[in-house]
């Protein structure tokens, strides 16, 4: 099971690459982004696909979603120079504590 989380993990990381590409694209005015973008998401679908035989799809995807909203609002904090104000930062800290709570007390998924 453990190896199914990790192939999650790198659904989530490609799935911030592909968003901060698309970013990048300047609405495909970049060709270079947009397609590397494209070949971002193509992988990190490819790769779902096998994660949802193992992990429940609604934990799976609360986890992929939930995470990649964390990583994405970082990342255009950190190197895009976007502000994240408190509301933005509480509503990402409650984000995280659902993950934990599916985490720690679903019985939907296996430990």
């Amino acid at each position: 099971m453990v190896k199914y989380y990790a192939l999650l993990g790198v659904t989530i990381v490609l799935e911030t690459l592909g968003t901060t590409l698309l970013k990048l694209s300047d609405g495909f005015n970049k060709p270079i982004y947009g397609v590397l973008s494209l070949v971002a998401f193509g992988l990190l679908f490819y790769l779902f696909s096998f994660v949802i035989r193992h992990i429940p799809i609604g934990v799976a995807y609360a986890i992929w979603s939930a995470l990649g909203i964390v990583l994405i609002s970082l990342v255009g904090w950190i190197f895009m120079g976007q502000k994240l104000d408190l509301p933005a930062i509480l509503g990402i800290l409650l984000i995280i504590g659902g993950v934990v709570t599916i985490q720690l007390f679903s019985k939907s998924i296996s430990h």
